[in-house]
């Protein structure tokens, strides 16, 4: 299998591990919820959770590929005030929790350019 039949699935890998996650072990994503969404955090954790295992699913599916990918694509960029709310609630956390915090932030940026990648290399394929 090349690298460019690998790389959607690994993609979904992360995402319907991360999916999982979510409805594994919610109270941990409930804190990264920026407190400016209405509603409940469990609510919001679980629809991201949702959200990461369809995302999955279609990009699993060759039919699907290019549109899950740069639904993907979207869904990094969504989640990235989530992302943004962890670090600011960590700054004040012991050194290695503050740097995995801020560590995830500019790895928003490599995981849009995947999706587009897959996106892309999906292009005219059924």
């Amino acid at each position: 299998m090349s690298r460019s039949e690998r790389s959607p699935l690994l993609l979904a890998g992360l995402l319907a591990a991360a999916g999982v996650a979510h409805f594994a072990a919610p109270r941990s994503f409930d804190a990264t919820i920026p407190r400016a969404l209405p509603g409940k955090p469990r609510t919001w954790t679980y629809a991201s959770g949702a959200a990461e295992l369809a995302l999955a699913a279609g990009l699993a599916a060759p039919r699907t590929r290019k549109a899950a990918a740069l639904a993907t694509a979207a869904f990094f960029v969504g989640v990235f005030p989530a992302n943004v709310q962890m670090a600011a609630d960590w700054r004040h956390r012991p050194t290695p929790q503050k740097a995995a915090a801020f560590g995830r932030l500019p790895l928003q940026v490599p995981l849009v350019l995947w999706a587009r990648g897959v996106a892309r290399n999906a292009e005219g394929r059924s």
